[in-house]
């Protein structure tokens, strides 16, 4: 008799008599705890209860805790409950430290008790997603050096420009390039202020109220107004994108505060607007970096940004210039970066990638170099006066002592004599230049206060 065969089993039959993964097995999910259910997080809690965690989910992410101050005044109905147990709802971040989740999001800001709660997370082997830009801005090196050496994951794609995609893209989608130039309008307070002011002309004092009532600004902007928010930004892209390690503090910030209607007058009748521009160039061993008001040509990408959007443009040898556009505050834009580093890093988990070196070596490679504001420019210098003959005479007798050219004067009528603002525009020069010239001019007799100098940028 012909020997029988006996049926052919299914590869995935034998694969489970051997003991291998079948393939089609459900993956556990990846767990998530949450630290700080502000504004962004809420947002982020509800991004993934309607696409992740609810019924249309995958079922690759669970979210186990939810921690935040008072915590029980928190609590949300609309937050699922997931399989096999509930969200834990906590204000103690060591029980979240303590836990099995494999991620930690953080989202409650500032340098303390941030801090601890990233580097324990990182020290606990659990990756982290923040949108804290004080404290990657001061400590992203050593915590990305912290997170290779555990061999987790640290991102914070949110931690500048909102929702707009740069972090992302200067760290993986430009990396073949080499940057030498990050210029960007960070800040949305401060440029839906100053477009306040050029489309309406109406006071700073006034443009500020408006946007303090609309939700733009804090009670206390300084830290926007004053560029603190934005070079904090500022140094994180040029960690990101230049390598380089930069302290915020070293960066100097100027304020848009000094800026009024005339101004917008003035500069329209040069082609330009004004902005709150940060911008760092990178040339050989210096690092040259800046934040405040500028003058920018109307027809630029800068002038055309208007309200509280944010841009950013890059500078690459090979690649030549990038522009990354979008809404750069409010809870949903930022929380749509929060969960974009979430899939991210969920997806490395589950792939089981090993990333053991990825922050070591980034921050390994970084420079720190050395860092100066010294950029060469045209200048926009705005005077008030008690006007007298001889005004202009002086001030280009001191101008022409430090080798500066002036390029043009403007002054246009109707002004009170006792308070006339006019404008001196400056051919390119070295802000040290300028600097022992305006120090001299702000003692003359007939200033009434400093005059307001801004760069050109064309």
């Amino acid at each position: 008799m012909p020997k029988q065969k006996s049926p052919k089993q299914p590869a995935k039959a034998v694969a489970a008599a051997h003991g291998e993964p079948t393939g089609d097995r459900p993956k556990a999910a990846c767990r998530v705890a949450l630290i700080g259910f502000g504004t962004v997080g809420r947002a982020v809690t509800k991004i993934l209860c309607e696409t992740v965690l609810g019924e249309n989910g995958d079922g690759s992410l669970r979210l186990t805790h939810i921690c935040n101050r008072n915590v029980e005044r928190k609590k949300q109905a609309w937050v699922p409950n997931n399989v096999p147990s509930d969200v834990i709802w906590t204000d103690d971040f060591h029980a979240v430290l303590d836990s099995d989740a494999d991620i930690v999001i953080e989202l409650i800001g500032g340098l303390s008790p941030a801090g601890e709660i990233v580097r324990g997370a990182l020290q606990a082997g659990k990756s982290v997603i923040t949108a804290n830009k004080q404290l990657i801005a001061r400590h992203g090196p050593e915590l990305l050096q912290l997170a290779g050496t555990k061999g987790v994951r640290l991102e914070f794609g949110a931690s500048v420009a909102g929702g707009v995609p740069v972090l992302p893209a200067l760290r993986t989608g430009l990396c073949g390039d080499r940057l030498h130039g990050i210029a960007g309008i960070l800040n949305g307070t401060c440029n839906y202020i100053l477009s306040r002011i050029e489309s309406a002309r109406i006071p700073f004092g006034e443009a500020l109220e408006e946007a303090q009532a609309r939700g733009f600004a804090e009670a206390d902007a300084s830290e926007d107004l004053d560029g603190g928010d934005a070079r904090a930004k500022l140094a994180i892209l040029a960690l990101a994108g230049l390598r380089c390690h930069v302290a915020p503090e070293s960066i100097r910030a100027r304020s848009i505060r000094t800026v009024e209607a005339v101004d917008f007058d003035y500069a329209s009748e040069l082609g330009c607007t004004i902005r709150q521009i940060s911008r760092a160039d990178l040339k050989n061993d210096i690092l040259f970096a800046e934040v405040g008001p500028s003058l920018v040509t109307v027809s630029s990408p800068f002038g055309r940004v208007q309200s509280n959007q944010n841009l950013v443009l890059t500078s690459g040898k090979y690649g030549g210039d990038m522009a990354f556009l979008g809404a750069g505050a409010g809870g949903d834009p930022t929380a749509v970066a929060v969960i974009s580093d979430l899939k991210l890093v969920a997806q490395g988990l589950s792939a089981g990638s090993n990333r053991k070196d990825r922050g070591g070596a980034a921050a390994a490679a970084l420079r720190s170099p050395e860092t100066s504001c010294d950029f060469e420019t045209p200048w926009y210098l705005r005077f008030l006066v008690r006007d007298r003959p001889g005004i202009v005479a002086r001030l280009a007798q001191i101008l022409s002592l430090h080798q500066l050219n002036i390029d043009a004067v403007l002054q246009n009528p109707g002004f009170d004599k006792a308070a006339l603002p006019f404008v001196i525009t400056l051919e390119p020069c070295r802000d040290s230049q300028l600097r022992p010239a305006l120090e001299e001019m702000a003692a003359l007799d007939f200033a009434i206060r400093p005059c307001l100098w801004l760069p050109i940028l064309r």
